[in-house]
């Protein structure tokens, strides 16, 4: 009898998110998602719930309004400035850049365009504004177990240390 994903229980699964109006695939996972679930949110609610009740080897899609994960998009978010007034450790598109408010408050932008005098940082999540497709293939469906319960997902052995065992 095949396992299925239902609380407490162990799952591995790849996925990738495509962009539903381009087709083009936005980010995948390299190495196996492991979780417990019920345990752990690894992914969007709507996500989990769609995994619900699916078993080794079944692949689901699961459209999702990103507008309702991370509101719409906010231009006073995009910030150009000249390429001088930029320290050279972040003159790179892909770059993220940590900034602070006058109020203590940290946000994280991320270096999107960068030409010979002017470079811009987005403050908005890649994903705001758009309409995607988490492709998920599931890989390993199995109780977990009450140590992997409690973490939320797989407990390794952490490397043993002269002798002592030390958790990762």
């Amino acid at each position: 009898m095949k396992q299925t994903v239902q609380a407490n229980k162990y799952v591995e699964l790849t996925y990738k998110v495509i962009d539903e109006s381009t087709g083009g695939v936005l980010t995948e996972v390299e190495f196996p998602l492991g979780y417990v679930h019920g345990a752990n949110e690894v992914l969007a609610p709507q996500v989990m719930v769609e995994l619900e009740g699916k078993s080794v080897g079944d692949i689901i899609e699961v459209p999702i309004d990103c507008n309702k994960i991370y509101g719409p998009r906010d231009e006073s978010l995009v910030i150009t400035d000249y390429l001088e007034n930029v320290p050279p450790e972040y003159r790179h598109v892909g770059t993220a850049i940590l900034m602070e408010n006058d109020k203590g408050q940290t946000k994280s932008f991320l270096v999107t365009r960068v030409d010979e005098t002017t470079l811009t940082i987005d403050g908005n999540n890649p994903l705001c504004g758009r309409q995607v497709i988490f492709k998920l293939e599931i890989l390993t469906v199995r109780d977990a177990t009450g140590e992997e319960i409690e973490a939320g997902g797989k407990v390794d052995p952490g490397p043993n240390v002269g002798g002592v065992k030390v958790p990762i």
